[in-house]
């Protein structure tokens, strides 16, 4: 039975999904490198309390309780001792992941689920550096994970049917609706959505049409809440990119080949709203979107 769950990586991701556990009732850990990103975190789970607590959503002691069952923590080792599940939110970057993997592994009791939050990398292969492989199991939530309600459930080749059946009843105690995938480049949701940004992208490259033309014809015309431009920019380019090229390594085929101005704003340090500009300009309090001036 889960009660104790650790979650690792401080970040958009991580503190998403430690709010959404603390908020359902289980004790959190939530782990990282250093205090700064954790205090940060901690600071950004409050502040999205507060905006639930406003809306009506909770009570004020609700929030107390939520915050109350998160503890934050700089040592793996100490942070996944107790833990029935480890939910892992670091960077998407396999290296990083499978170093990661093999840590969790000898830390955590050996009966505890690993869960990976990445949205493009092997589930089997980040199995397979640890020593349960049937407890391995891919946990895709959505960006915000306190109000998106998808969790892609992806089962590794090795990952038991009694751990997915636990995960896919969890994801909906959260919550959350789940859907099943299989470990293939991408899974669906990146499979499918990556291609049509890297085209949008393509189209903005070959002159085809602005930014503003291809977000406005993509949200008027197809419905989309959100231009697969401001998308890019609010995933971060520099994700994009890396999920992008693990389609294009997996498949080998060459329509997952990133667009080069993509390749180009990530190698000059335009990664979207993280650092201010991608497609598009930020400026803290702003609301309105503003076309960056190297598309205007």
């Amino acid at each position: 039975m889960i009660k104790n769950v650790s979650v690792i990586g401080a970040g958009t991701m991580g503190n998403g999904i430690a709010h959404v556990f603390a908020q359902t009732g289980y004790k959190v850990v939530l782990i990282d490198v250093a205090m700064e990103p954790l205090n940060k975190a901690w600071q950004t789970i409050e502040k999205n309390l507060d905006r639930q607590l406003a809306k009506g959503v909770i009570t004020a002691q609700q929030k107390q309780e939520t915050l109350q069952r998160i503890a934050l923590e700089t040592d793996l080792q100490k942070g996944v001792a107790e833990a029935h599940l480890v939910v892992e939110a670091a960077t998407e970057n396999e290296t990083i992941k499978l170093e990661l993997f093999k840590k969790i592994d000898a830390a955590a009791p050996q009966d505890c689920i690993l869960a990976t939050n990445t949205s493009s990398i092997s589930v089997t292969k980040i199995a397979s550096v640890t020593s349960r492989p049937a407890q391995v199991i891919g946990m895709h939530f959505m960006n915000p994970v306190p109000v998106m309600k998808l969790v892609e459930v992806i089962n590794g080749y090795a990952t038991s049917a009694v751990v997915t059946a636990l995960i896919v009843a969890l994801s909906k105690e959260l919550g959350k609706v789940p859907a099943l995938a299989n470990d293939y480049p991408g899974f669906v949701a990146n499979r499918i959505l990556m291609p049509m940004i890297n085209e949008a992208v393509y189209s903005l490259y070959e002159g085809v049409a602005g930014v503003e033309a291809i977000d406005t014809i993509m949200k008027l015309g197809m419905a989309h809440p959100m231009g697969p431009l401001q998308l890019a920019d609010f995933i971060g380019l520099d994700v994009c990119l890396s999920i992008l090229n693990v389609l294009y390594k997996g498949f080998g085929n060459p329509k997952y080949a990133p667009c080069p101005l993509l390749v180009n704003m990530v190698a000059s340090g335009r990664l979207g709203v993280k650092t201010g500009e991608g497609f598009y300009t930020y400026s803290p309090g702003a609301k309105d979107l503003v076309v960056s001036e190297k598309f205007r």
